[in-house]
C-alpha cells in the first residue's frame, strides 16, 4: 500500500491504523482516520472519564479499544501506519517494533499535512522553542485576525491540528505551535515559515542528549519555503537555520533585541522595527509598534512579539496590522501575570515557567525579586540559572520534590542568598510559601512563582499551581 499517495480524497477503507493514546490528538487523530473509511485499533495505557466516554464514542464508529496497563508494549500484527501521540518516545517498545517491521510512525501533525485540502491548503506558519512558544502563537494569531486574514492557532495550543485542517471552511493561515515530541513524528511538512525561539535545557529525561533534543526543534526548518526565523542571541537557532534543507529561495530573518541589522527585526530604541521584510531594507526599516504598545515590557515578551512579527510579515500583513494585532493581544494566565500588591511587594505568577530557561527570562525581568521555584526539575540543572540571576535574588523560597537540586546550584553560586526550603504537600504548603517570601521582600521588591520545573509532584498543572500562589497572595492580603 503506497500511504504517501492517500490524501484526504482517497480511500482509506484498507488502511489499518495504530493510533496509540487517547488524549486530546489521538482522539482528533482516530475520530478522522474513521471518518475517512480507516480501520482504527486504539492502544492507551489509562484514559480518565472524560477520554473513556470519548473512547467510547470512536467505539460506537467502529474503533477497536485496547486501554490498560501494557496495552501499548505489543504492536498488532497487521497495522499499514501507527499515528503517535506526541509523549511516546521513539525508544517504546511499540514504536521500536513498528521500525523493526518497517511501518510508518507519524504523529497527529504528520497525519495533519498530508489530510490538507488540496485545493484550499492554506499557509502554515510554525513554532518551536524551549519557551515562548504559546504565547507567539497567540500573538501571531491575534496579529493575523487582525489583518482580516482566516486564521486559527493549533497544534500544541489550541485545535488540535487534523480538526484544523479538516474543518469544511478552510483557513488561510494556520498558526502551529510544534513541540519537539511532535517534531521528531513529522517528515514532509513544508512549513512557508518557521521560527526556533530558543534551545535551552529542557526534556532530558526523554532525550539522550541536548543535541538530540536540538535536531528535534531544527525539523522545523525542514523544506521551509519562505523565512526561517531564528533568535541572533541564540546561536544554537541559527545553526539550526544553516544545517537546514529549505526550499530554494527561502532565507534567514533574525530577530533581536539588539538593533536590527539587514535581514533583521529588532529595536531601534523602544520601537519594534523590520528590516526584513522591506524593499528598501539596506537603508530604512518599518516601524512596527513599540514596547509600550505590548502587554508586558519584559525581554522575553518583546523577543516574543518579534517573532511573531516576522512570521506574519512573511505573508504580507502591513505594518499598522502588526501594530494592532500586538496591541489587542493579552497574554493566558500564568505568564508574568500580576496578581496583588502587599505592602509595597509586588507578587507575580508565572507559573508556566516549567525549565530553568523559562524562569531565567522572567528573573531577568525584574531587579530585586524574591524567587519561589521548585518541582520536577526533569534532569535539568539550574548552576547556569543561578550564576546568571544571583545578584537580582533577595531572596528565594524553594518547595516541590526536586527542590534540593536548585538549593545546591544556590549553595554554589550565591551562597550569601538567604534560602527557605518548605517542606509537605498539604493545602497549606503555598500559604507557607508565601508567607516565608513576604518575610523575605523589601518594599519594591517582586516575589516571581517561576518555578524552572514541572508542577506534578504537587499540583494538577503550572495553572493550578498558580492559582494557588494567586489565592494564597489573596489571604495574605486580606490579613
Amino acid at each position: 500500500m503506497n500511504l504517501d499517495a492517500l490524501t484526504r480524497g482517497s480511500d482509506w477503507a484498507g488502511v489499518r491504523a495504530v493510533v496509540v493514546g487517547i488524549g486530546v490528538s489521538g482522539f482528533a487523530a482516530a475520530d478522522n482516520l474513521l471518518h475517512l473509511g480507516a480501520t482504527v485499533t486504539i492502544l492507551a495505557e489509562s484514559a480518565n472519564d472524560a477520554q473513556r466516554e470519548k473512547a467510547h464514542l470512536l467505539e460506537v464508529l467502529g474503533a477497536t479499544l485496547r486501554i490498560g496497563p501494557g496495552e501499548t508494549a505489543t504492536l498488532p500484527d497487521d497495522v499499514d501506519v501507527v499515528v503517535t501521540s506526541p509523549g511516546v518516545p521513539p525508544t517504546s517498545p511499540l514504536i521500536m517494533a513498528a521500525a523493526g517491521r518497517a511501518v510508518p510512525v507519524w504523529g497527529e501533525v504528520e497525519l495533519a499535512w498530508r489530510l490538507r485540502d488540496p485545493e484550499h491548503p492554506g499557509t502554515w506558519l510554525c513554532v518551536t522553542g524551549t519557551n515562548g512558544k504559546t504565547t507567539t502563537v497567540q500573538m501571531l494569531d491575534t496579529i493575523l485576525r487582525t489583518a482580516g486574514l482566516r486564521s486559527v492557532a493549533c497544534g500544541n495550543v489550541g485545535l488540535p491540528i487534523v480538526e484544523a485542517v479538516m474543518d469544511p471552511e478552510p483557513y488561510a493561515v494556520y498558526a502551529v505551535e510544534l513541540s519537539s515530541f511532535q517534531l521528531h513524528y513529522t517528515s514532509t511538512m513544508s512549513a512557508h515559515a518557521a521560527a526556533v525561539l530558543n534551545v535551552a535545557e529542557d526534556h532530558l529525561d526523554w532525550y539522550d542528549s541536548m543535541a538530540d533534543y536540538a535536531a528535534d526543534k531544527g525539523r522545523i526548518y525542514e523544506r521551509v519555503q519562505n523565512a526561517c526565523v531564528y533568535n541572533v542571541a541564540d546561536p544554537v537557532t541559527e545553526q539550526l537555520v544553516r544545517d537546514a534543507d529549505v526550499v530554494e529561495g527561502a532565507r534567514a530573518v533574525g530577530f533581536t533585541l539588539g538593533t536590527p541589522a539587514v535581514g533583521m527585526v529588532g529595536l531601534v530604541e523602544d520601537v519594534l522595527a523590520d528590516r526584513a521584510f522591506v524593499e528598501q531594507r539596506e537603508r530604512s526599516a518599518a516601524e512596527l509598534c513599540t514596547v509600550g504598545d505590548l502587554a508586558s515590557p519584559a525581554p522575553h515578551f518583546v523577543a516574543n512579539a518579534l517573532a511573531a512579527a516576522a512570521l506574519a510579515r512573511s505573508v504580507g500583513v502591513p505594518p499598522a496590522a502588526v501594530r494592532d494585532g500586538l496591541r489587542a493581544f493579552t497574554p493566558d494566565g500564568h505568564r508574568i501575570a500580576e496578581v496583588g500588591s502587599v505592602g509595597g511587594v509586588t507578587y507575580v505568577d508565572d507559573s508556566k515557567a516549567t525549565n530553568p530557561h523559562a524562569a531565567a527570562s522572567s528573573l531577568q525581568a525584574y531587579d530585586h525579586v524574591v524567587w519561589v521555584a521548585g518541582g520536577l526539575a526533569k534532569g535539568a540543572t539550574f548552576d547556569d540559572l543561578v550564576a546568571r540571576v544571583r545578584d537580582r535574588l533577595r531572596g528565594v523560597v524553594l518547595l516541590g520534590r526536586d527542590r534540593g537540586v536548585i538549593a545546591e546550584a544556590l549553595s554554589r553560586h550565591a551562597p550569601d542568598v538567604p534560602v527557605i526550603e518548605v517542606e509537605g504537600g498539604d493545602t497549606s504548603v503555598m500559604d507557607r510559601v508565601v508567607g516565608a517570601a513576604a518575610d523575605l521582600a523589601r518594599a519594591g521588591d517582586t516575589v516571581l512563582l517561576a518555578p524552572g520545573c514541572a508542577s506534578m509532584d504537587m499540583f494538577a498543572n503550572y495553572g493550578a499551581r498558580g492559582d494557588a500562589f494567586a489565592e494564597s497572595v489573596r489571604r495574605l492580603r486580606e490579613r
